[in-house]
């Protein structure tokens, strides 16, 4: 089943999609290094750096004509719709929202997925869902549509990522997979990466979890640390486990001006959500944040996946990423849909 991911990034949708058997014609996405990353880790260089509305006019008609799509996925930003009014819709922000709508109309696929952050549900009274139900459901293109705001944690993911999701299906309605029964910690993800370099791991992988996003790789990427001032290393030191700077005496936050970003992961939990900065969080064990590799081991990227670009971009495309295993776990519950 071929499928085509807009605003792909480095392709956490598309590689869960892939895992589970899907074939991925083409991505698109502005961001250069995103592509760059995403075609880097594909025998496949199907990505490339244009706009989605360019792709319409440019790419798609002659993909629709040779080949028949099952599905177009992608995360959309749909900012415009924070606007108070009736024509928000309209709102120049929201192109890029219009233009994957154009994809799914012109392609006419099987299903199509579209993920974004959870404040869209609730946004200016709920306006984006309301125009997603009828632009792309029964009203419009006509396809069933279920969405759901899940977290990654509940799906055997070491994060708390609260993401929602919209599934389209023709004539069936999607059902979202039931949460895991159990959860992995920060500690479960990147144990194993304790001590690690460029050239070894810190030691065997500890459960299921890091053999699997260990494969057969020998040593670690993107494993580069970032070192910090001697007063950073002092603050985070005093920080506990899964705690943050203001548990530590007033005087030293205040004056300082630091403030809940300053946190440490926590040994017991799922990690914090992983984001395009890459200065709010702390390991759970070591006064310094998290490699670019735990951070995409976290979101769930196998250990062979490597991130291209300077460190700030590195860490700027995992964060933008959809955890695969997350991606994986949807795209096979629509494949059982389809056939």
């Amino acid at each position: 089943m071929k499928i085509i991911d807009l605003f792909c990034g480095i392709g956490g949708l598309s590689l869960g999609f892939e895992q589970a058997g899907f074939e991925i014609i083409s991505a698109v996405d502005m961001w250069a290094d995103a592509v760059k990353t995403y075609n880097h880790n594909r025998k496949e260089k199907v990505a490339e750096v244009i706009s989605v509305e360019d792709f319409n006019v440019e790419k798609l008609p002659a993909i629709i004509e040779n080949q028949n799509i099952s599905g177009i996925i992608g995360g959309p930003p749909c900012q415009g719709f924070s606007t108070v009014g009736k024509r928000e819709v309209d709102d120049p922000r929201n192109k890029m929202y219009l233009e994957f709508y154009k994809a799914v109309k012109l392609s006419n696929p099987d299903f199509f997925v579209i993920e974004n952050v959870k404040g869209m549900l609730t946004l200016n009274k709920g306006a984006f869902v309301k125009d997603l139900l009828k632009r792309f459901g029964e009203e419009g293109l006509g396809y069933t549509i279920s969405y759901q705001l899940l977290n990654a944690a509940d799906y055997g993911i070491p994060q708390n990522r609260y993401r929602v999701f919209y599934v389209g299906i023709k004539n069936k309605k999607f059902v979202f997979p039931k949460p895991y029964d159990y959860k992995l910690t920060a500690k479960d993800g990147i144990s194993d990466l304790e001590g690690a370099t460029n050239e070894k791991y810190g030691s065997e992988p500890q459960n299921e979890f890091q053999k699997a996003m260990r494969g057969n790789l020998k040593k670690p990427l993107n494993q580069d640390y970032t070192i910090h001032t001697e007063k950073t290393i002092s603050i985070i030191s005093q920080v506990p486990d899964g705690g943050n700077i203001r548990d530590l005496p007033a005087e030293i936050w205040h004056v300082r001006k630091y403030n809940k970003a300053f946190e440490r992961m926590g040994t017991f939990k799922p990690s914090n959500t992983i984001d395009t900065g890459h200065r709010n969080y702390f390991h759970y064990s070591e006064p310094r944040i998290p490699t670019v590799r735990e951070s995409a081991r976290i979101q769930s990227f196998p250990d062979s996946f490597e991130i291209l670009g300077t460190r700030g971009s590195q860490y700027k495309q995992v964060g933008n990423a959809v955890p695969p295993m997350l991606a994986k776990i949807i795209a096979e519950r629509i494949k059982s849909e389809l056939q």
